[in-house]
């Protein structure tokens, strides 16, 4: 990394021509991505990615620049060609950095680098013969591997100079079944802030074989029927929904600029009073949990909604001067070739005090969702549509028939307002998001949930 000498002139730099803040974000990133198609090794790629962010604050506006070039004399020109975009008066700078602790949340024991890369696939060929061989109908199966070891240190110029290492690997599975000129898709994706130890952890021959199960179900499965009527969402990665049709609109990036439903909101009544909703960058080992962000403020456990009532934001550096609120330990980026803004980490609707058993038998008809998919939302408004990847009808208060098709339709704001039951069985997933800070890896989750009146596109009648 950078000496701090190095770090205390490149700052002094960047505060030369009247900046109010000024930071230093050095990246230091190991990844390893491989694809199977087939049973066969497609891709392999293995890299490392170095670099250096700086950004500099005059009350709400910030100037950002990045290089690849470390030395002492780039990081200098760097941050004084970013100095010169303000154009103010020069101000006395003191600079007293001092190296902060960091907590760790997430305890590591075998570095995935330091792992030979045939083991990762002979953990990639399981996973794929265990999908695979599940059923005839499985036409192809593709496994893909991640791991990446990032660390970072963050110096700014309120004297704060922090490190942390963060770890994170995963496999995702998928595969399709065919019949009859039909295509399902079945997918499973576990993963975590964890060495290579992650795969003592997980059975990944029992993802593979999860991921068949669905396609192979959703193959013979009839059209869904279309309509309004209740819908059941099972916890995991049900808990899309609520991240991408309200999560979003609950980050300062877009609550600062008041073009977020949910702005100007806080100690109001914006969801069912069953419905609590918490971001926690902090739980052990999860896929979306740091130390610390990438403004080096330690991450935390967010209230967001309890019981209906708007409670916070999840807010960085910059859009907390906005909003005079401070940071929540939610900022984040993908590299350092962007700057952070407000992101979740670990988002989640808390456990109610129904069962699975009360909510299935308490709905008459409608849809269970086991398995949402992939979807859009408009986060000026909150209108989403998501595909449901696995889908049930409910008949008489029971699970009945399997149907395929279906697509869930509504706005964010009009789905909390309309959630009516929340089971006690929570359930973490693992996702990629995306925003103007790029990729980052998030948990999404929930314990089951039914919303009491959505609109369900389906394929019915259509053919």
């Amino acid at each position: 990394m950078l000496s701090k000498k190095i770090i205390e002139n490149v700052l002094y730099e960047a505060l030369s021509t009247g900046g109010d803040f000024a930071e230093i974000f050095v990246e230091d990133k190991y990844t390893t991505n491989m694809k199977m198609i087939g049973g066969i090794l497609e891709d392999s790629i293995s890299g490392r990615d170095y670099g250096v962010g700086i950004r500099i604050f005059n009350g709400f506006n910030s100037i950002y620049a990045y290089t690849n070039d470390s030395t002492e004399e780039n990081l200098i020109k760097v941050a004084k060609e970013a100095a010169l975009a303000l154009n103010l008066d020069k101000k006395n700078i003191i600079l007293n950095l001092m190296k902060n602790d960091v907590k760790n949340n997430n305890k590591i024991i075998t570095l995935p680098r330091s792992v030979e890369k045939v083991k990762k696939i002979e953990i990639m060929k399981s996973g794929y013969l265990s999908a695979k061989n599940y059923d005839e109908v499985i036409s192809q199966v593709t496994v893909s591997y991640l791991d990446e070891e990032q660390n970072v240190l963050i110096a700014n110029s309120e004297g704060l100079m922090a490190e942390d290492k963060r770890v994170r690997t995963r496999m995702a599975i998928q595969s399709v079944a065919t019949k009859s000129g039909e295509m399902q898709i079945g997918f499973s994706a576990p993963g975590a802030s964890m060495g290579f130890e992650f795969y003592e952890n997980i059975d990944i021959e029992e993802h593979g074989r999860e991921a068949s199960r669905i396609a192979k179900i959703m193959i013979d499965a009839e059209l869904c029927p279309s309509g309004k009527m209740p819908v059941v969402i099972h916890n995991g990665f049900g808990g899309v929904l609520f991240h991408e049709a309200c999560g979003h609109g609950l980050e300062a990036t877009s609550v600062a600029k008041n073009t977020s439903v949910f702005s100007n909101k806080l100690n109001e009544r914006v969801a069912s009073s069953v419905v609590t909703a918490i971001d926690d960058g902090t739980i052990p080992n999860e896929w979306g949990t740091t130390n610390i962000d990438d403004e080096g403020t330690p991450t935390r456990k967010n209230l967001l909604i309890e019981n209906g009532i708007l409670k916070g934001y999840l807010v960085d550096k910059l859009n907390g001067r906005r909003m005079d609120y401070e940071p929540t330990g939610s900022s984040r980026r993908q590299s350092y070739k962007l700057p952070p803004t407000s992101r979740m980490n670990n988002t989640y609707i808390a456990n109610g005090k129904s069962t699975f058993k009360e909510i299935i038998s308490n709905t008459e008809s409608g849809l269970f969702a086991k398995k949402l998919g992939g979807g859009s939302v408009n986060p000026a408004t909150g209108d989403f549509n998501f595909a449901v990847m696995e889908g049930y009808l409910i008949e008489n208060g029971k699970i009945t028939k399997p149907v395929r098709g279906a697509t869930l339709i509504g706005n964010g704001t009009e789905v909390l307002d309309k959630i009516d039951m929340v089971g006690n069985n929570l359930k973490l997933a693992q996702g990629m998001c995306g925003s103007v800070s790029g990729l980052v890896p998030v948990n999404l989750g929930q314990p089951t949930i039914r919303v009491k009146n959505l609109t369900v596109g389906g394929r019915k009648g259509d053919e």
